[in-house]
């Protein structure tokens, strides 16, 4: 390392910080999901088609930010469980439109609605100014991020 680097505890990282916030996160997301059958992945799936409507599958994979391999999976588990429906595209034969059933949208409302409580405590633990501040300082941090991650790997 360089001379006028500092030298901090490794605790004290803002990559550990970043990943055991995330961490923590993705926990209660998962428990609070499992209780309703489904898993971060599928909840994604399910929110995305909420907000977009009918989408196909590399459309939803994009979104999603999942392979195309891995969404299928996805769908067809979806689909066995009744909470989408996919039927044929109207502009190619060969494309599937996946799109919420009503007790997909049922399924989604109840996570959402205990999802949505760790989202207002943790806007209840701050200020305004401090919420501001930090969602302008998450949004810097996930540049760089981005920024840094080389391109092609991992794909």
């Amino acid at each position: 390392m360089g001379e006028d680097v500092p030298q901090i505890p490794v605790e004290e990282y803002l990559c550990s910080r970043i990943r055991r916030a995330e961490q923590a996160l993705m926990a209660h997301h998962e428990a609070v999901l499992r209780g309703h059958g489904l898993t971060m992945t599928q909840y994604t799936v399910l929110l995305t088609l909420s907000r977009e409507g009918g989408m196909s599958a590399a459309q939803t994979a994009r979104a999603c930010g999942v392979t195309q391999q891995s969404m299928a999976s996805v769908l067809a588990n979806l689909e066995g469980k009744g909470l989408i429906r996919r039927e044929p595209s109207p502009v190619h034969a060969k494309v599937q439109i996946a799109s919420l059933t009503d007790g997909g949208r049922a399924v989604l409302d109840g996570a959402y609605e205990e999802v949505i409580v760790l989202e207002r405590a943790l806007t209840a633990a701050f200020t305004p100014a401090e919420h501001a501040s930090l969602c302008g300082l998450l949004e810097r941090a996930t540049a760089v991020l981005v920024g840094q991650t080389p391109q092609g790997r991992g794909r």
